[in-house]
Formats: structure tokens, sequence, C-alpha cells
């Protein structure tokens, strides 16, 4: 070998070193969300570009999320510096596999998001992230019967019935909008906010004498429901034709109406019950892994993403909203404008009371959430006893739960095992 392939070879050597260092000083985000290729690039180029350490962001469905990871703890080291999956994923893990990140110096503006976040322990196992909802939504022809005293970001149920009642009056016809259609999300208002609002739980309180009460308010708010709502799906529809002037809704549901008319629609949280503001938060956090290669990188990478601008960045690119107190640029479309404010005043709520998408159920979900349905059709569509109804449907529910093993989630007490019905 010549003098000059030596100090090639040498070179080559110390090029090839010099990339593994980089590419290993990169930390790997190890992310159940932004899947989709305009998300995830977006969230390499618009929200992580900035991070000069460098991010290595990939994404994954929740099976080789999991794989990867439990195959790293297992060899009790890896390369995995950050994490990002629901609450529900975090959720299921052991608590001992993710790093203590109480001192990370980056936190939600809820308290309500930070306790969840703690997972029944006194450590922070992951920071919130980025949110999304379901939200209520008014013409502002409504607003002039709102009952006197009501707060429109701080209603009550009472109040929402009463307003309902104004406007059924008024105007002769039924306009509140519920999505009770083929393709509804109408399980969604009742696992997350009527059933936390009146019983501070889902599982365990489904046949409670406070569910009797939930459903006999809902069932008086359903007398000031326009009767087409069985066929509504997206309310942003009824909104814009006028079939309905207050209506509840997942945020991405109603955005047609904000866009084209944005002047006409005002958003607002949900109403409170008894025990509280229910609403269900989609929820995802970041954490760290026990088995991180450099636990300092990965700490930096958590405060980078609870920035203001960072979480600005991320709303553009995901369309899930901050969990920080930021103010809103005015070109985001007016239905993120309309639906961030909404959700950050329900989130933020000192009464809020979140009531988290099901967990640990498997391919057994769309079973758990006909159990709701079936129990709106009976009591609302065919006016069965109450009492009845749910006696009947809580040994369905209990099958379920028994069958999955999956204990409780927010808010109902947690389990060990399968969540009971009481």
């Amino acid at each position: 070998m010549t003098l000059i392939s030596k100090f090639a070879g040498a070179a080559s050597a110390i090029a090839l070193s010099c990339v593994a260092v980089a590419a290993q000083a990169e930390v790997l985000f190890w992310s159940t969300q932004a899947k989709p290729v305009e998300e995830s690039q977006a969230m390499r180029e618009q929200v992580l570009s900035g991070y000069t350490a460098g991010v290595d962001y990939q994404p994954n469905d929740g099976g080789p999320w999991i794989t990867r990871l439990n195959a790293e703890l297992q060899a009790g080291s890896g390369s995995i510096g950050l994490l990002g999956a629901l609450h529900g994923d975090f959720s299921a893990m052991n608590p001992d596999d993710l790093v203590d990140l109480t001192d990370v110096g980056a936190m939600a503006k809820s308290a309500t998001f930070n306790t969840l976040a703690k997972l029944g322990t006194d450590q922070m196992q992951y920071i919130p992230w980025m949110q999304a909802s379901y939200i209520m939504a008014a013409n502002k022809e409504a607003l002039q019967y709102l009952p006197e005293g009501a707060d429109i970001d701080a209603l009550t149920y009472d109040q929402l019935i009463a307003w309902a009642a104004k406007v059924h009056e008024a105007t002769g016809e039924a306009k509140f909008g519920f999505p009770a259609g083929p393709d509804g999300l109408k399980h969604r208002f009742f696992q997350g906010y009527l059933y936390p609002s009146y019983t501070n739980g889902v599982v365990r309180t489904f046949a409670s004498d406070a569910a009797v009460t939930a459903w006999e308010k809902f069932a008086e708010l359903w007398e000031h429901t326009n009767p087409a709502s069985t066929n509504f799906s997206f309310m942003q529809e009824q909104l814009l034709s006028g079939d309905a002037w207050i209506v509840f809704d997942y945020t991405s549901r109603l955005a047609g109406a904000f866009n084209e008319r944005p002047d006409d629609f005002v958003a607002f949280p949900a109403p409170a019950g008894p025990t509280g503001r229910g609403f269900m938060p989609v929820l995802a956090g970041v954490a760290i892994p026990r088995t991180a290669p450099d636990m300092e990188a990965s700490m930096a990478l958590v405060q980078y993403m609870l920035k203001p601008e960072t979480q600005i960045a991320t709303l553009r690119a995901t369309n899930f909203f901050p969990v920080v107190d930021v103010a809103l640029p005015d070109d985001l479309p007016a239905s993120v404008q309309a639906a961030g404010a909404a959700i950050a005043k329900m989130s933020g709520a000192a009464d809020a009371n979140p009531g988290l998408l099901p967990a640990g159920l498997g391919d057994k979900g769309g079973d758990f959430n006909r159990v709701f349905v079936d129990t709106f059709e009976r009591i609302i569509l065919a006016r069965q006893d109450i009492r009845t109804v749910l006696d009947d449907q809580k040994g369905k529910l209990a099958a379920i739960m028994t069958a999955t093993g999956a204990p409780c989630w927010a808010p109902d007490a947690p389990s060990e095992g399968a969540c009971p019905v009481e």
C-alpha cells in the first residue's frame, strides 16, 4: 500500500468516525404522533429544524413503537432519546421505565394535565406536549338568548338547557344540534363530557344514581335538540345551514363553519356539572426512557418542545393545540384560533375534569363504544326507563372490562386489574 493510500484510508476512517459521532449526537425522537408524510416532514422542517443540536424524528405505528422500546428496555441500553405518544400509551408502561421529569423546567399550563402526567405516582412520568379536544360552538344569533348572568366560557349544564329552551321558544324551532348520526362522535360526549361532569367516572359509575341524573339532564336537553340530529355527523354543516345554533363536536368537524364564516360563530368550553367540567382531551406527551443514551440532550429537547414558539410550530404542523400559555398568531385559520382559545379555557378551568380516551381495550374498543350508543338510543330515542337500561347495559360493560382486563382511566379511580363496574 502506498503512503497516499494509507493517508486516504486514514482520512476515510476519520470521516466515517465523525459521521457516526454526529449521528449519535442527534436525539432519536421515537413517536406515535405526526405519522402522515406531510406531518412528519413538517415536524422535521418546521418544528425541529430550530433545535441546533439535531433531532432524528421517527414516527411509527403503536406496534413497532412499543416493540423497539421494550427491546431497548430489556437490553438495558438503547438509542431512543425521547418518546412522543398519547397519554394512554404512557399509562400502559411501567413507571420505572420512564425518567422523572419533575425538574426538567418545562410544564403545561393546566394543573390537571400535569397531574395526569404523573400516572398516579409522585413523579412527572411525561411532560404534556400537545392537545386536541371536542368543544361547543354557537351561531352568534343565539347569544341574545343566554340565561341572565350566564358566562358562555363557564356554563353549567342547567344553563345550557335553559339557553337551548329559550332559543326553542323564541324561534319556534329546536336548535341545539348533536352529532347523533351514524358517523357522529356521540359516544365521546357521553364518555368524556356527560359522565365525568355528573358522576366523576365513566366505568365504575356507569349505572350509579348520579348516572341516572346525568341521563335525566340529557333527556331535558334533547327536548330542545333538532330531531334531525340522528342524521347529523359533522356539526359544521348544521351551523352553516342554520339547522342548529348551538352544537357540540370535535374541533376538526367544526372547522369548516369557522373558516367559511368566521364572524358568524363563537367557540366555547363544554359545560360543567356537579362533579366538574368534564371534557375529553386527546393529550400527547413527551417522555425519556431510562435507557436514553444522553440524558442531558434528551432533557434539553423536552424543554425545547415546550417553548411557545415550538408549540406554535407544532400546531401548524399537526393541528394539535399548545399546552402552554401562548398568543396564537393572527395568520392562523379562523377555526384554529377559535378552537384554540376554547380548548385553552376548558383545559385550564379550575373545575376541569378530564375524561380520557378509553385505554387498554384492544379490539373491544368498538364494543365499549356500542354500550354508550345503545344506552343513548334506548333512553333518549326509545324513552325506556333509565334505571332499567343502565342495569341491563351494566352487565355488558362489565363483560368487556373483564375480557380485556383494562384498568381504570381518569376520572375513574385507579384499579388493580380490570376496571370494575360498581
